[in-house]
Parts: C-alpha cells; sequence; structure tokens
C-alpha cells in the first residue's frame, strides 16, 4: 500500500517559513497534482516526501510508514526531474539501467526491466544511442524509463515537460497519464502549468505562498471539475482555469438580490445564502469564467445580462477568440467569440457580450472564501 500522508507538515529555511502545517492524505494507486505560483511551497513538499528536504515538524508516513528520517534510498520512490539529467557518455539502455547496476542487481534482470520499460515507452528502437543523438521528449522518456525500472511503490515528477515545447508537452502528458493507467503506482506530480494539473491529476492540491496572506499553503485540493465548478476561494478561482475568471467588486443593491458592478446590476443566483452579505451596500467579491461571457447567449441561458464595454484585447485562438472587454471595473472582463467565421471586433470598440448570469461565482470580499449554497 504506497499511501502518502501529511500530517501538519512544517518547513523552514532559518526564519524564512516555506509550508506551514500542509496536511494531505494520498491514497494507493492516486495520482495527485500540486500545482500553484512560484514560491507556493509545492516543489519543497515532493522532496520532503523523496527525502531530499528534511521535514521541520510535523510527520510525514510512506506505506503507512513514518519517514521524517528514513534515507532517500529506502523509502521506495523514484523521482524524474525538471532537467532530463542522462549521462552523456553512457547509451539509452546504461542510463535506464546504471540505478539497477549500482543497487548490484543482476545482469538477466536488468535486461529484462530494461526491455520492459523500453516497450511500454517506445524507446526500443533507441537503446544503443547516445542521449544528444535524442529529442527533448525521446530524453524526458529515457528518464521516466530510469524510475520505471526501479519497480517504486511511489513515483515523484517534479515539472518533467517544462524544458519541452507545446506539442511536445501535450505528447508527453497523454504518456504519463497512459503510464500511470498501465503501472497503477502512486504518483506525485508538481506543476505551476494548471491545464497539466487539470489534465492529470485524479486531485489536485492548490497552492499558494504564504506571502499571499492566507496563512496556510494548502488552499484547496479536490477533483480537478470540483475546483473548477466550485472553488473554495477567489485565489483557487483565479489560479484554476484559462483564461482565467474575471474577478470584481461589487456592492448588493436595495433588493437584496442584486449585485451592483461598475454601475451595472447583476442579478444573483439564488444557489446562494448571502447571509449577512445581502445587506444593502454590503461588498461582494463577484466572479465569471470566459465561458459564460458570450457574444451571443445560449439557448438554455436564462438570467443573463448584456455587458458593452470597449475592446482592450483580443486574443484570436482559431477555433474562438478571448474578447477583453474594459466595463469600467478594476479588471475587465473576459469572453469567448465562437461564431461561425465571424469577425472578431478590433481595439477600440465599442461591443456588447452576454453574461450568464446563474453561473456568477460569490466570494467574501475580506476572507475571500466562496459563500456558502442554500441548503436543500
Amino acid at each position: 500500500m504506497a499511501t502518502i500522508a501529511l500530517d501538519n507538515v512544517t518547513k523552514r529555511y532559518g526564519e524564512t517559513l516555506v509550508i506551514d502545517k500542509l496536511s494531505l492524505d494520498i491514497s494507493d494507486q492516486e495520482f495527485v497534482v500540486f500545482v500553484g505560483p512560484s514560491g507556493c511551497g509545492k516543489s519543497t513538499a515532493l522532496r520532503m516526501i523523496a527525502g531530499l528536504e528534511s521535514v521541520s515538524d510535523g510527520q510525514l508516513s510512506i506505506g503507512g510508514r513514518v519517514v521524517n528520517d528514513v534515507h532517500p534510498k529506502d523509502r521506495d520512490c523514484a523521482m524524474v526531474f525538471q532537467s532530463y539529467a542522462l549521462y552523456p557518455h553512457m547509451t539509452v539502455f546504461e542510463n535506464i539501467a546504471f540505478g539497477l547496476k549500482i543497487r548490484k542487481t543482476p545482469t538477466s534482470e536488468i535486461e529484462r526491466r530494461v526491455n520492459d520499460a523500453a516497450r511500454i515507452l517506445e524507446l526500443g528502437q533507441f537503446l544503443d544511442r547516445k542521449p544528444r543523438e535524442l529529442s527533448g521528449g525521446q530524453r524526458q522518456r529515457v528518464a521516466l524509463g530510469r524510475a520505471i525500472v526501479r519497480n517504486p511503490s511511489v513515483f515523484l515528477f517534479d515539472e518533467p515537460l517544462s524544458n519541452l515545447d507545446a506539442e511536445l508537452r501535450g505528447a508527453m502528458r497523454a504518456e504519463i497519464a497512459q503510464l500511470q493507467q498501465n503501472l497503477r503506482t502512486t504518483m506525485v506530480y508538481v506543476t505551476h502549468d494548471q491545464v497539466e494539473a487539470m489534465t492529470l491529476g485524479d486531485r489536485i492540491a492548490v497552492l499558494a505562498p504564504l506571502s499571499r496572506g492566507y496563512g496556510v499553503n494548502l488552499m484547496q485540493v479536490g477533483a480537478p471539475m470540483d475546483l473548477y465548478m466550485k472553488p473554495k476561494n477567489a485565489f483557487v478561482a483565479k489560479f484554476i482555469g484559462t483564461p482565467p475568471m474575471s474577478m470584481f467588486k461589487g456592492v448588493m443593491a436595495e433588493d437584496r438580490a442584486t449585485i451592483q458592478i461598475a454601475g451595472r446590476s447583476f442579478k444573483s443566483p439564488d444557489i446562494y445564502d448571502l447571509g449577512p452579505h445581502a445587506a444593502p451596500g454590503s461588498e461582494i467579491l463577484a466572479g465569471l469564467r470566459p465561458e459564460h461571457v458570450r457574444a451571443e447567449p445560449r439557448s438554455h441561458w436564462v438570467n443573463t445580462l448584456d455587458v458593452t464595454g470597449k475592446v482592450k484585447t483580443v486574443e484570436f485562438l482559431g477555433h474562438e477568440a478571448i474578447i477583453h472587454l474594459d466595463i469600467g471595473a478594476e479588471e475587465p472582463l473576459l469572453g469567448k467569440l465562437t461564431g461561425r467565421g465571424r469577425t472578431p471586433p478590433r481595439v477600440g470598440d465599442e461591443f456588447t457580450m452576454v453574461a450568464h448570469l446563474e453561473r456568477l461565482h460569490l466570494f467574501d470580499p475580506k476572507t475571500e472564501n466562496r459563500l456558502p449554497e442554500r441548503k436543500a
């Protein structure tokens, strides 16, 4: 059972606190992704699991065994780093087999494991080549192969795709996902790329730097769609999703059901229990994802608002365009234009988009926590 448990794990470098009381349970054979901006402690947490960083406080367990003081080589973890770290003078076979040779594994067993890994990673025809003769994606597969042959209980990935171009990253994401399906091994993956997190993880742990003032690193942990549809706070709402959610400060109107934002009246969805935030004049934080702001409303949209503003930026993506609309708020309203052959507006044009207000996300402006929903 390759379970991992972090119980109030804390990491300090001298007087600098990087991770504070991080608690998280990872199940056997689960694929968990740590995601967050630079400085949030995601790589440090991974390195503590691997044993490459010490735990300042708290308890770290792997497979039910406390490993705070266990040497990295005795934790049964294999780690794949951002850099391939391949030996340039060795062949692919020798690079993959190196760790096994150090452990004095019998030659026949080394050959079997290397050939099995090469088959899984489609490296069979490259076993006699040197790293300089390989592409970036092939080198990363060799690094994966070096981890696979160890048959570890836990795989740890520290931003393994960040050195690859966009096309290769997409291909390697699919390969790593397939690898998880084939090996059924517990995997912990670190990335700053929320697209990688959304496409790979069974669950995602969103971390924030302590400097952001939330008091903890772990913002939310859950399945990708749970984080996307019901972000626990404004940090998660902004970080998860591409393009990001538009966020606005508003004030509750006299009718206790309408939010005034930049001179416009946004009707609050009925799902929220506004509590004290329903009082007229109360401040509230509201967010909308770009797919819920369109040039033409969807047929099932009922609670809508036409929003007109000046086009600030147009991101043309081929199948759609992302419109940044200046509505006089702190930040632009982002919306999507997906009309068949429709020409996007130009920067500076007045343009009207339709907001689907039933998809409005509401947060407490002080704590930035999501407002509770009404009980059924």
